[in-house]
């Protein structure tokens, strides 16, 4: 009987051993220290080329662990600058970035971007990133790679990301879908250069 008894007793603790799902690793949130973070742009035209910067409104990463699993961020879209050119010229270029011919920023003041899928590159904090990008309101997906690293304060997230303004209605001097431009062509990829400096929430 006492065999009985205790052959019972484990297999009704090896069948609740079994029956447990293994918990979930919590996850961390970092959020991004948007006075240490940057942004900059590049774009491209046949004579030459633009660049300046757009400051980050508000974003952060979520870390199981030291793995990256999700996050996103949103641009300022209204402080759009141009660090290339002075004067009447910056103010010029930074007027018509902002109007409906590009960025449209009074119905469309942010953009934004949400990660959807996180795939680890190597072992030293690089990764494959894929999620929506925002902007007009128009959202498509895209993919870049991101390093992660450790800092004095938290960590700091690394991207180049390079964006085909065409697919979201930003069409102005486009050779996609205007013909007999020549040199005032304005290719349709620009770049993003992102640094994200991230502190513990």
């Amino acid at each position: 009987m006492k065999m009985i008894l205790v052959f019972a007793l484990f297999a009704s603790v090896a069948g609740t051993g079994f029956a447990t799902e293994p918990e979930k690793g919590e996850t961390t949130m970092y959020s991004a220290n948007v006075e240490n973070s940057e942004i900059q742009w590049t774009g491209r035209k046949v004579t030459g080329k633009h660049h300046g910067t757009v400051n980050l409104l508000e974003g952060g990463l979520e870390f199981d662990g030291d793995k990256l699993v999700g996050g996103g961020f949103t641009i300022d879209m209204t402080s759009i600058t141009v660090t290339d050119l002075e004067g009447e010229m910056k103010g010029k270029l930074e007027g018509h970035l902002k109007s409906d011919d590009f960025f449209g920023i009074t119905n469309h003041p942010t953009a934004t971007f949400k990660i959807t899928d996180v795939a680890a590159r190597d072992a030293s904090g690089g990764y494959k990133i894929t999620g929506d990008l925002t902007i007009k309101g128009i959202t498509k997906p895209i993919k870049f790679n991101a390093v992660v690293a450790d800092s004095n304060d938290g960590r700091t997230a690394t991207a180049d990301i390079q964006v085909d303004r065409s697919e979201y209605n930003v069409r102005y001097g486009s050779g996609s879908f205007f013909d007999n431009l020549g040199d005032k062509t304005i290719y349709d990829e620009f770049d993003l250069s992102v640094k994200l400096a991230l502190n513990r929430s």
